[in-house]
């Protein structure tokens, strides 16, 4: 078994878990999410806790499914009762973003704005230069994310572009400075 299947999933207040055919939905305050559960996986809940099995036992090809299962679970629990999001700070002269809510325009130094809709599921708010992708399923939230850091990603030389907050950037030395340091 996984060693990250080992771990019970424990179930918060205000979500509910049911079991349809082979896969499991999970409702919360903030909406509701579904998983299709691999074939030879096992999830039962008892207790306020679900626990992921193999349904074979001493089979070593069905690690990694345990532990997707088990990831994909925590992530829906979590999702649906207090959310995910993600802070991409824009650095540069001039580099600014707008709106908020479904839809955002991003002015990164091209001749026009970059305009951005939000997938189902998630919302924008932009605040100080600081733009905050929000939603229940981490994985939207975090392919949001990465298309918009995609936009303008940092480059090394000035450090201007989009990054995550706390993300470091490696800089490089440029010509100039390189030049008069090998003198």
């Amino acid at each position: 078994m996984s060693k990250l299947a080992k771990i019970p999933v424990n179930i918060k207040e205000g979500v509910n878990v049911v079991f349809e055919n082979d896969s499991i939905k999970i409702s919360g305050p903030k909406g509701h999410l579904s998983f299709r559960i691999p074939k030879e996986v096992d999830v039962k809940a008892a207790g306020g806790r679900l626990t992921i099995s193999s349904k074979k036992k001493n089979n070593e090809g069905l690690k990694p499914f345990m532990g997707l299962t088990r990831a994909m679970i925590a992530n829906m629990v979590t999702g649906v009762s207090t959310g995910f999001e993600k802070k991409l700070e824009l650095s540069g002269v001039g580099y600014r973003a707008q709106g908020t809510g479904r839809d955002i325009s991003i002015s990164v130094g091209f001749s026009h704005p970059v305009n951005i809709t939000a997938d189902e599921g998630l919302n924008f708010e932009v605040k100080d230069n600081i733009i905050t992708v929000s939603g229940m399923d981490k994985d939207l939230v975090g392919n949001m994310a990465a298309r918009i850091r995609a936009i303008r990603p940092p480059e090394p030389y000035k450090g201007k572009g989009i990054r995550y907050v706390q993300e470091r950037v490696r800089r490089k030395i440029g010509k100039t400075a390189k030049a008069l340091g090998a003198k």
